[in-house]
């Protein structure tokens, strides 16, 4: 199960993020600033495009995590966006329901934390 963490802000130029060659949907900014943010400190892959948005991979203490990030347009340059936090697991492990994401799950906390502490972020909230 992954976690949704909301947020708006007007930080990012979507015109100038890559063309999702799925769908017309930004999202590749937020991921290159989380990069950019936690460089020299986590290790997360570049971005790339999906057809619900963009993507990527943080080693978490040798867990790895599906960062997913789309963001919609709303007036006056304002625009919400989503960052969805999957922790990967091996069939086995969904098998038998083991390394299951808690509800406290350290780097789903550490992204929740990054992204409050950003004063160009408004309205940030976990679904």
């Amino acid at each position: 199960m992954a976690e949704v963490i909301r947020f708006k802000t007007r930080m990012f130029d979507l015109t100038k993020e890559r063309s999702n060659p799925h769908n017309p949907i930004h999202g590749e900014s937020l991921l290159l600033w989380l990069a950019e943010k936690t460089k020299g400190t986590l290790s997360i892959s570049p971005p790339d495009a999906e057809d619900w948005g963009w993507y990527c991979h943080v080693d978490w203490h040798g867990r790895s995590y599906m960062l997913g990030a789309c963001a919609y347009d709303e007036e006056n340059g304002l625009n919400e966006w989503v960052l969805q936090i999957e922790k990967q697991r091996s069939l086995m492990e969904r098998l038998r329901a083991k390394e299951e994401m808690a509800p406290d799950d350290e780097c789903v906390g550490f992204f929740l934390k990054l992204l409050k502490d950003e004063r160009q972020f408004s309205e940030v909230s976990v679904d």
